[in-house]
C-alpha cells in the first residue's frame, strides 16, 4: 500500500448498517490514509446531512483526495459534488443505485428519498475523474440505467460482471479489484500533478 501513501481516501457507505466485514470497512483497515464517514443505515436518509458530512471529510482531509463510495453513498457523492463544486482527485463509486426505480421492500420507498431530496438524482459531468464499477446483477440498479448514470457523470465504467451489490450478502467481503481502481485513480497524481 505505499504507493497509496500520497493521497487521502475518504470513504462514502450507503444505506446500511456498520459492518466491519463490508469492502469498505477493510479497505479503511488497510489502507495508510483513510477518513471514514458512518454508514447511513436505512432509516437516517438526510441528504443534506450527508452531502456536509462529505465537504467537512474533503475539507479536512490533505490533498489529494479519492472518494470511495459505495451504493447510496455514490448518488451522495454525486449530489455533494454537483452542489459544492469541488474538485478532488477522484472517485470510485461502486455498484450505485436507482432510487428513480422501486427498491426492494426493506429500503425506504421512493417518495421518502423524494422528500429527503435524493431525486431527482444529478445529471451532468462531475466535476473530477470518475471510475463507476457497474454490476450485472445488482437488485438496487439494473446494468443499463447505470450505465447511463455513469455515461450522464462523465465517469469510466468498469463491468464488474455478476457481483450483485457488491456488499457482504453478495459474497463481499474483500473486494481485492478495489486496490487496482484506487491506484488507477492515484496514478492521475503521478502523471499530472493534480492536487486537487
Amino acid at each position: 500500500m505505499k504507493d497509496l501513501h500520497v493521497v487521502t481516501v475518504v470513504t462514502v457507505p450507503g444505506l446500511r448498517e456498520e459492518t466491519p466485514e463490508h469492502w469498505q470497512a477493510l479497505l479503511a483497515g488497510e489502507l495508510p490514509n483513510v477518513r471514514s464517514l458512518p454508514a447511513l443505515g436505512r432509516t437516517n436518509i438526510d441528504l443534506n446531512a450527508r452531502v456536509a458530512a462529505i465537504d467537512a471529510a474533503v475539507l479536512a482531509a490533505p490533498a489529494p483526495v479519492i472518494i470511495v463510495a459505495h451504493s447510496g453513498g455514490c448518488i451522495a457523492t454525486a449530489h455533494w459534488a454537483r452542489r459544492t463544486g469541488r474538485k478532488i482527485l477522484g472517485a470510485l463509486l461502486a455498484t450505485p443505485p436507482d432510487l428513480e426505480q422501486p427498491l426492494p421492500p426493506e429500503f425506504p420507498a421512493l417518495s421518502a428519498f423524494a422528500e429527503a431530496g435524493w431525486t431527482p438524482m444529478p445529471k451532468g459531468p462531475l466535476p473530477f475523474h470518475c471510475i463507476v464499477a457497474a454490476s450485472r446483477n445488482d437488485p438496487l440498479g439494473q446494468f443499463a440505467r447505470v450505465t447511463d448514470m455513469a455515461s450522464g457523470w462523465g465517469a469510466e465504467l468498469v463491468d464488474l460482471g455478476e457481483v450483485g451489490h457488491l456488499n457482504p450478502a453478495s459474497g463481499y467481503g474483500p473486494w481485492p479489484a478495489a486496490y487496482a481502481l484506487i491506484r488507477r485513480l492515484a496514478q492521475r497524481q503521478a502523471v499530472s500533478g493534480v492536487l486537487a
